[in-house]
């Protein structure tokens, strides 16, 4: 991304959760998450997973906290103005070009002054990663 011109701070510690990226001139704010720790799939199959694995109390209430810490960071930012995008990071390994695509599109969005809805925007490419929702109005701008 830096070589397309995206300028961005990594592991941004000035935000709720310390975003892996932040693109600070658009607000967005980039979530690498491992499938593993973030909970992908928790409950349909992982969950059964960590119950039959070692040490399954802990693991399962370390995943619980971790994916309820996801969501608080998600409704902070979001009241800060922030959009939020998770990948997962076998997505990042297996789709690359089309995690920056759904970046990018983003950022077009917001030079446009759509405001994009974290909440409804569908950030998680295992469903069709270019659904998202945009406001139908641009900003407001503000009065001089």
């Amino acid at each position: 991304m830096w070589h397309k011109g995206y300028r961005y701070r990594k592991n941004y510690k000035k935000l709720p959760g310390s975003p892996d990226i932040a693109i600070t001139k658009y607000k967005i704010a980039i979530f690498c998450d491992s499938e593993f720790f973030h909970g992908k799939d928790w409950e349909r199959k992982l969950h059964i997973k960590v119950a039959n694995g070692a040490h399954a109390d802990f693991w399962a209430r370390k995943i619980t906290r971790n994916i309820h810490r996801d969501m608080d960071n998600n409704k902070a930012l979001e009241y800060l103005g922030w959009t939020v995008l998770r990948f997962w990071g076998k997505e990042i390994q297996k789709k690359t070009d089309q995690c920056v695509e759904v970046v990018e599109k983003v950022i077009e969005q917001k030079k446009l002054g759509y405001d994009v809805d974290s909440e409804e925007f569908n950030y998680r490419m295992e469903y069709e990663y270019a659904d998202f929702s945009i406001n139908d109005t641009k900003k407001e701008q503000p009065h001089k």
